[in-house]
């Protein structure tokens, strides 16, 4: 019987590079189909498949059940996982697959892209500009150096590192928290440890996300977090829209206690045509991209399509985030 995959993830489609021709070579039978997608359109779907290749589409217990006794393996192109039910792939001797290490910089470099475009203006100024709206004089939008600010990071992982050194580089102090700190590496990059997130929410002028979305983390920016924070902080999230509480952050904005909001990420993606944010003054969004560079679409590409290949060829190199 001819093993057969489904794959979904859009990102992985759509980038050339040498993971379509690795793929492609195993003679495997390939239904793409374009993700994300939600339970329903995956229920359609599953069934008949060996394995999934897929991206943040909704992977729960019922899409889970419905797979057997055919799914052998689920290999995320990714690193997040709260979309799958883990624990029940787990109960069912289903390895989950991903892909840790391989976006890091890219997602490092567009935290600091949308701190810098709130910062300096540059995004409502450049389209302002687009429209001939160019201003002059005292009119010009005036913005605020980083330097000599404190970049408060909630989650010093990999990603979390590479915003850390990047501070540092642009004359920032930084301050961090994360349950399984790394002690040497603060050490070596002049990182300030904090023993709670409220720590951080206190001490930071910009506060950055970079943490799972669990039942721990969902809406920890809330109201009563936002009023910790310094009068005009900014809050960068490039890991999980559901970290934050959507409303309570358009509020803050639009009140002036929060001086920006740089997103990669929304509680609902796609949004809606009138999700809040959009609307929200000093507020940046864009549309799940900070992993997608050419360079790191392709590391990733290639790490989520071994993991699937040796996996089922038995090799033993592959990446496994549940353990049973």
């Amino acid at each position: 019987m001819t093993t057969r995959i489904l794959l979904t993830t859009t990102s992985y489609q759509d980038t050339p590079g040498p993971h379509h021709e690795l793929l492609e070579s195993q003679g495997f039978e390939i239904v793409r189909a374009r993700g994300p997608l939600p339970e329903a359109e995956m229920l359609e779907l599953v069934g008949e498949f060996d394995a999934f290749l897929c991206g943040d589409d909704a992977i729960t217990q019922s899409v889970i059940e419905k797979s057997q006794p055919r799914l052998k393996v689920i290999s995320k192109y990714g690193i997040g996982l709260d979309k799958i039910d883990v624990e029940f792939a787990t109960t069912q001797k289903i390895p989950v697959l991903n892909t840790p290490g391989v976006n890091h910089t890219t997602v490092a470099e567009h935290t600091f892209g949308l701190l810098l475009g709130i910062t300096k203006k540059i995004h409502e100024n450049g389209i302002d500009v687009a429209n001939g709206k160019w201003q002059a004089g005292w009119k010009k939008p005036v913005g605020h150096e980083i330097l000599g600010s404190t970049m408060g990071i909630i989650g010093l992982g990999r990603i979390g590192k590479e915003v850390a050194t990047r501070a540092k580089a642009f004359g920032m102090s930084v301050i961090a928290y994360d349950p399984y700190f790394d002690e040497a590496f603060a050490a070596e990059h002049g990182v300030t440890r904090c023993e709670t997130m409220d720590e951080v929410l206190t001490g930071a002028n910009v506060v950055s996300l970079h943490c799972f979305l669990d039942e721990n983390t969902r809406g920890m920016i809330s109201t009563a977090k936002i009023e910790e924070m310094q009068d005009g902080a900014i809050v960068l999230n490039c890991a999980r829209g559901e970290l934050v509480e959507t409303d309570c952050i358009a509020t803050a904005l639009e009140s002036g206690k929060l001086g920006g909001y740089g997103a990669d990420v929304l509680d609902e993606e796609p949004p809606a045509a009138d999700h809040k944010l959009f609307s929200a003054p000093n507020c940046l969004i864009t549309s799940h991209i900070a992993s997608r560079t050419y360079e790191s679409v392709e590391r990733q590409a290639l790490r989520a399509t071994h993991n699937l290949i040796n996996y089922l060829n038995g090799d033993s190199d592959f990446i496994q985030a549940n353990r049973f």
